[in-house]
């Protein structure tokens, strides 16, 4: 059984959250607090495999909470949202830098048409994340956790003509990029393309999120816009995110890919696929399998491929894997990811 916490300051909201989380089988609600101090003090007694989080509360706020419990209690905590209202947007990513480690939209009322979709999205994170094996957080640490390296990476190529960075990423990937994008050279010679698995409804406020913190300006990708030197493409929800031969966001309402869309397997694909050898793929902390192959395929083309190492991961899922198909060229945690691209590229 996945135990879990329920966390909300709304009695009415509460039993909405019991009731949907009871629902499966796997599932159980071990307790429910009102607060984010009553929390505090229920997972020291309760133990919970997943706290789910909400937002807003008296006393103490979810930010406080969920800082409080990766510091003393360190539990998988989703954040439910109740809005996708841009300021509440941005509260839910707090949480994140926090230790959260995904945000979902509050399912609506049981008569909603996409009610049962969002219940089983609720439920489905619940239980990835009760397998996330976290990390006590001190204060003032950073959540990409840094540790010792150890193996120096080998010689970075430095005369290929770079054209663009493509980057994939999924559980811990925001707090990833802020960590790479907030270092990286402002005066970068070429576009970076994104593609963040997250929530529905939140890719908005996800691009305000990191933008507060971002070296280079960051959008949403628009079909068919040009890609522009140090410039950032975060792939909308609800479409494949590719690139044309001259160098223009190319959106396709097609499938998911690996249950992704957008997909980084289809990203680095089409990267491959249109510019070969003159790109860099990075393959970031996740689960699953996505991506993994078409780094492999970058690599075949020559491309230059990165993956985090397992050290500094959220989830190790989808870097593992590409490691594990031979797919890495180099193996580094978030800081030495922005110093081989600024070493590559101003040697390009």
């Amino acid at each position: 059984m996945i135990n879990v916490l329920v966390v909300d300051d709304s009695e009415v909201i509460q039993q909405f959250l019991v009731y949907l989380l009871s629902s499966d089988p796997d599932i159980q609600v071990v307790g429910v607090a009102n607060s984010g101090l009553e929390a505090l003090k229920m997972v020291e007694k309760k133990r919970p495999n997943v706290i789910t989080m909400d937002v807003h509360m008296p006393v103490m706020d979810g930010y406080e909470a969920t800082r409080a419990i990766m510091e003393s209690f360190p539990t998988p905590i989703v954040i439910v949202s109740g809005s996708l209202q841009v300021k509440e947007m941005e509260n839910s990513f707090k949480l994140i830098e926090a230790g959260a480690l995904a945000v979902v939209v509050r399912p609506p009322g049981i008569g909603h048409p996409d009610y049962k979709t969002a219940r089983d999205n609720l439920i489905k994170t619940v239980k990835l994340m009760s397998e996330v094996k976290v990390v006590r957080r001190f204060p003032g640490q950073s959540a990409t956790r840094p540790k010792k390296t150890p193996n120096r990476p080998k010689a970075f190529v430095k005369t290929r003509d770079i054209q663009l960075v493509a980057i994939g990423a999924s559980t811990g990937g925001p707090i990833i990029l802020q960590a790479i994008l907030s270092k990286i050279p402002k005066e970068l010679s070429v576009p970076v393309l994104i593609v963040q698995h997250i929530a529905k409804g939140f890719t908005n406020g996800f691009r305000d999120w990191l933008a507060l913190s971002s070296n280079i300006p960051l959008s949403v990708a628009v079909d068919g816009e040009n890609l522009l030197p140090g410039n950032a493409y975060i792939a909308p929800e609800n479409y494949q995110m590719g690139i044309t031969r001259d160098l223009k966001i190319k959106l396709q309402k097609l499938p998911p890919e690996n249950g992704m869309c957008p997909s980084v397997d289809f990203l680095f694909r089409s990267v491959t696929e249109m510019v070969g050898s003159k790109a860099i793929g990075v393959l970031l902390t996740g689960m699953g399998k996505d991506g993994a192959k078409e780094l492999r395929n970058m690599k075949k083309n020559n491309a230059v491929t990165i993956v985090q190492d397992e050290a500094s991961c959220i989830v190790f899922g989808m870097p593992g894997e590409a490691i594990k198909i031979g797919a890495a060229d180099h193996i580094l945690p978030p800081e030495k990811i922005v110093a081989a691209l600024s070493d590559i590229l101003s040697n390009g």
